[in-house]
């Protein structure tokens, strides 16, 4: 018996503490944003942040510090690299890094509280104008869509469900953003194969835009069913009004197109390119809203895009054939007189 303890203990793999790098004490912020997507002075301050949630309870083992499981979320999240690989260039095993990010996500969600409809008439009247300014296409409060965030393949009974019209499995992400492309409600736990119509009636939109102030409404494609609060394009227009109110409202809801556009190439774990987030579905939800969180933080701190490729969107190219309420038919043949 002894004997086979001293085999035992003669075979135990032997640990090893890596030597972990510095960023932010060896770059400068051109290339933290290039790596992480913000320069120190944000990087420090989500680091703090979080750091009550995130702190190790002990010193012991050579815990990983918060700076560095901070480091290491963002990287993954700004180039979808393999967790091996994040692990390497930062000291820390692949393990440690798959704990690390939907803790850090987590902690970063709760401190980042900046995906609210606005509810104030000023606010309101301000979005409005600014849409207004795009295409003259009046009392806008938002644009709406939905895309395709690729997720790993699961098994089981609900494996079919989160299968894409485009054929790879996905959550199918409801984003409603202003002029200046900050999203002011998202929707992520759908699966791949809701249509969009489907995820906007089972949201919070709904209720939101009932009791917005001062009325306004929304803009979607040809997806989403026409409402009184959700303006959408003639299918087949018939007279030049209402092509001219088309164009109007494609260039005015062009805006969250190049919102998504923007989040997915920033934050590549989103997009094709960088495969796919290797979470369970709860978990991918979690990684998504906080890329839209920083994603609204970047454009508050005015943060610089810096570009890797062309992004192709994927959505579910769906058109609603539902019969629009005779209110709502009535009051974009309204909207497309002025035009």
């Amino acid at each position: 018996m002894a004997t086979y303890l001293l085999m035992q203990r003669a075979l135990r793999r032997e640990r090893v503490f890596r030597d972990r790098s510095q960023p932010l004490d060896s770059l400068d912020d051109v290339d933290l944003i290039s790596r992480y997507r913000f320069p120190r002075r944000v990087l420090l301050e989500l680091i703090d942040a979080v750091d009550a949630t995130c702190r190790p309870a002990t010193n012991r083992s050579h815990s990983i510090p918060t700076q560095l499981q901070v480091l290491c979320t963002l990287r993954y999240i700004a180039k979808a690299d393999f967790f091996s690989e994040v692990g390497d260039i930062h000291g820390v095993s692949k393990s440690s890094v798959s704990i690390c990010i939907p803790k850090v996500c987590h902690a970063l969600c709760e401190h980042l509280q900046n995906i609210k409809f606005p509810s104030s008439i000023m606010s309101l009247r301000k979005i409005k104008q600014q849409f207004h300014s795009i295409a003259r296409f009046p009392n806008v409060v938002g644009a709406i869509d939905g895309t395709l965030i690729p997720i790993k393949g699961m098994g089981g009974d609900d494996e079919p469900i989160y299968v894409s019209r485009k054929n790879f499995h996905a959550l199918n992400t409801q984003g409603v953003v202003d002029a200046e492309m900050r999203f002011l409600n998202i929707n992520c736990r759908f699966p791949g194969s809701t249509h969009d119509a489907y995820v906007m009636s089972n949201s919070s939109i709904p209720e939101i835009m009932a009791n917005l102030p001062e009325g306004g409404w929304l803009l979607g494609d040809s997806g989403y069913p026409l409402k009184d609060f959700l303006m959408t394009p003639f299918n087949t227009p018939s007279t030049q009004m209402e092509e001219r109110y088309n164009l109007a409202h494609c260039r005015t809801r062009n805006i969250v197109e190049r919102a998504f556009g923007v989040l997915k190439s920033r934050f590549r774990c989103l997009h094709k390119s960088g495969g796919c987030l290797p979470f369970t579905p709860a978990k991918c939800a979690l990684v998504i809203e906080t890329c839209c969180r920083l994603h609204n933080k970047a454009i508050d701190e005015k943060i610089p895009l810096q570009l890797g490729g062309p992004v192709v969107l994927q959505h579910n190219n769906f058109v609603h054939g539902g019969a629009p309420p005779r209110s709502a038919r009535d009051l974009r043949q309204q909207i497309a007189s002025r035009f």
